[in-house]
């Protein structure tokens, strides 16, 4: 039977260490913890990443996580229309999705990127994925901020919806980048367990991997929500166990679920309320 979450005002050795105490709303941000599990490897903000990343710096000057997975908006909800279940719907998300142009969007990606990389320790790794939309700009401001690219990975979808306006390729993948905090990094690469999960052979920069399986939104579903196993290989690349890892833009908290299935710590940040209990239901039932 699952151990149940304590109440977020409980002692937990992850807050404990992250040390941020009691957080003060803003006009933007309740900034306030939301939920801590039970066995205290797992913790949930309801905050503005960008607000509570600036805390976790303050008090962490030399960096606190291990690695960083990020699915930010992609700015492309704007009216356009795709398929799901054989009927076309808009892809609209919400109004934190919506572009208000290429300038104002690339400042965004500076500014949470900018403190990612100050909330990694010396030899943390980042994980963004994105579409055409937003990783370009996520790859030029890694390099402009003097981050390590080390891989592009390309999320192949076996199933992706047609493509109704038969104008351009049907769009069946994203893109991952994994990058390390600087040039200087000695970033961890599991390069054997990788082999070994590839039938003992190199494993490329292409993965074909589903979409999240129906069970994976029992509690409930995120726009864009990725598969438990995508996140799964991130992790198990580049990380040990025990690590910790935080995602800024938590959504239905896939990271936080891999993160507790390979024995790493949590810390998750997600301003909508929605999202926040949809994320401690999964969490829950991990514990």
């Amino acid at each position: 039977m699952p151990r149940r979450a304590q109440p977020a005002a409980t002692a937990h050795a992850l807050a404990d260490a992250l040390g941020l105490g009691t957080l003060a709303a803003t006009p933007t941000s309740p900034n306030r913890l939301a939920w801590a599990g039970g066995d205290g490897r797992a913790l949930l903000y309801r905050a503005n990443c960008l607000e509570l990343l600036d805390r976790i710096i303050e008090r962490h000057p030399h960096g606190f996580f291990d690695m960083i997975f990020a699915d930010p908006p992609y700015f492309l909800s704007n009216g356009g229309v795709t398929c799901h279940g054989g009927k076309m719907v808009k892809v609209d998300k919400g109004d934190w999705d919506r572009s208000q142009g290429p300038a104002y969007n690339h400042e965004f990606n500076l500014a949470w990127l900018q403190r990612c990389q100050a909330a990694l320790k010396p030899d943390g790794t980042l994980w963004v994925s994105g579409t055409h939309h937003v990783i370009h700009s996520v790859g030029f401001a890694m390099q402009q901020l003097g981050m390590k690219l080390l891989n592009d990975i390309i999320w192949e979808k076996p199933n992706p919806p047609p493509n109704l306006a038969c104008r351009t390729f049907t769009h069946s993948t994203e893109t991952l980048i994994w990058a390390a905090r600087t040039e200087k990094s000695r970033h961890r690469f599991h390069y054997r367990k990788m082999k070994a999960d590839n039938g003992d052979r190199q494993m490329k920069s292409v993965w074909r991997l589903p979409a999240p399986a129906k069970g994976e939104k029992a509690h409930g579903r995120h726009p864009t929500q990725k598969p438990v196993e995508l996140l799964l290989r991130c992790i198990e690349a580049s990380t040990d166990p025990g690590d910790r890892i935080f995602d800024p833009f938590n959504g239905s908290g896939t990271t936080g679920v891999a993160a507790l299935r390979s024995g790493r710590q949590y810390v998750g940040s997600e301003l909508d309320a929605a999202f926040v209990r949809l994320t401690a239901a999964r969490l829950e039932a991990e514990a």
